[in-house]
């Protein structure tokens, strides 16, 4: 690293962080069985909450924590949600029983929901405006490379070590990058801003996102249009609306709702949305269909997805600069035209024999493609052109959007696989997976390729 520029040393350091919150997102989906296993049967129900609490409390936390950033510092939240987050891992490592595991997962969670949008605030900073869209998109890149590296990851800690080696992989990463960290980075903070919090619209964002949350990834047990899932849903949507109400009469809210007036940020949000919601089945379906039809071990499932993530990372930065040049909209259409074709085209050739050499893996470098187009893009374009003292707020909107819809789209094809599995074909509910999260993933293209518009002369200027 002797010879690397300051800005690319800031970027890996802070791209530790984004790879450790991003791979707990899926990593724990292969050491669930085992988990269980130690615990014994009577915690399984209580242990469902290891994923649903950890996505509950990140996507819960984001919009607090960007505004905590932006006016406490940026330095100094990405090291407390570093440090954070390596106490709930090890906590997790030696959990003595499944509540105790449960609170740990929360624990991670508020940390990574610190640091995820301060670590970008502290790249944008390292790059001129005409450089940042590459530097988002590696940033992006490693987000996307890791969640769906968590099974392989998973896996091969499980299988070689045990179910704790899955926490405790966290901690020697986490005190590197602290002690790296606090030599290097530089604090910054929006100086326009009071050192103090809108508790009130805090509260509201916490709660109101966090109980819609809850009904997404709940709805597999309670239901769609159950009462308990509508009562939650109803008092989420009460509390958004009040927290949008707060927004638009604090003094210094927890979300400066002119940034919906940047058609840039406006467009990232919604793509965002769409985009991950798609992105994020299509990971939990295909692994589904390698392990359950194909009969692939939990590493070898890994193993076989891993080609689509290398492919992503490899294009995610060439593709930054490309949509520099010709429009971030134009980029996330074609890569998510390739993407939901790529589903399409799993649909309609996959059968139960085995055919990974042959049609798997090449659908998975094409459709790598399509994810690094997107997934990186998508980001870049909703902070690389942020004023300065909105980093950290802006990329805390542009990831609570993305939970969100990752926590639906997954609850959405998870209850259609289980629904098909109660008729005479259970297969068709992987193939109506993969057509609903094509027609999502192109619809995320399409609002991009509308919405998006190029920051004005006078916005670049805010930028720098």
């Amino acid at each position: 690293m002797k010879h690397w520029s300051r800005g690319a040393k800031v970027l890996a350091l802070t791209s530790i962080g984004v790879m450790l919150v991003s791979l707990d997102i899926s990593i724990v989906n292969v050491a669930f069985g085992s988990i269980a296993q130690d615990f014994g049967p009577e915690s399984r129900r209580t242990l469902t909450w290891v994923f649903s609490a950890y996505n509950i409390a990140y996507a819960a936390g984001l919009l607090t924590a960007g505004r905590l950033a932006d006016a406490f510092g940026r330095k100094r939240a990405f090291l407390t949600g570093l440090s954070i987050f390596m106490l709930g891992s090890i906590l997790c490592a030696f959990a003595p029983t499944a509540l105790v595991l449960v609170a740990a997962r929360v624990v991670q969670a508020i940390g990574g929901a610190i640091l995820t949008p301060a670590s970008l605030a502290l790249v944008l900073p390292e790059f001129p405006v005409e450089k940042r869209s590459s530097a988002i998109g590696i940033w992006g890149a490693v987000g996307a490379v890791s969640a769906a590296s968590g099974p392989t990851v998973g896996g091969f800690l499980v299988d070689t070590f045990s179910w704790h080696a899955v926490f405790l992989i966290n901690t020697p990463l986490c005190i590197v990058a602290l002690i790296i960290g606090s030599r290097l980075l530089r604090e910054s903070r929006d100086e326009t801003a009071p050192r103090t919090v809108d508790y009130m619209g805090a509260a509201l964002a916490v709660s109101g996102v966090g109980m819609l949350t809850l009904m997404i990834v709940q709805s597999d047990e309670w239901g769609w249009v159950s009462q308990r899932a509508l009562i939650v849903f109803g008092i989420s949507a009460l509390l958004i609306l009040l927290f949008v109400i707060r927004c638009n009469t604090a003094a210094h809210p927890v979300l400066d709702l002119k940034l919906f007036k940047l058609p840039f940020v406006t467009a990232a949000a919604i793509s965002g949305f769409g985009f991950t919601m798609g992105f994020y089945s299509l990971i939990f379906v295909n692994t589904q269909w390698l392990q359950s039809v194909w009969l692939f071990s939990p590493s070898l499932s890994g193993l076989a997805a891993i080609p689509g993530p290398i492919t992503a990372a490899l294009v995610a930065a060439p593709a930054g600069r490309v949509a520099q040049r010709i429009g971030h909209g134009k980029v996330v259409a074609v890569g998510a035209l390739l993407l939901s074709s790529g589903n399409l085209f799993l649909s309609s050739q996959l059968t139960t024999e085995v055919h990974y050499w042959s049609l798997y893996l090449p659908t998975m470098i094409y459709t790598g493609f399509g994810v690094g187009m997107c997934i990186s893009t998508i980001s870049s374009s909703a902070t690389a052109f942020l004023p300065q003292p909105k980093f950290a707020m802006g990329s805390a909107l542009n990831n609570t959007a993305r939970q969100v819809g990752a926590a639906l789209g997954v609850a959405l094809v998870s209850a259609m696989l289980v629904a098909a599995t109660k008729t005479s074909d259970p297969l068709q509910g992987f193939h109506n997976s993969w057509h609903l999260t094509a027609g999502i993933i192109f619809a995320s293209g399409i609002a991009m390729l509308v919405l998006f518009r190029k920051p004005t002369e006078a916005q670049l200027a805010a930028a720098v």
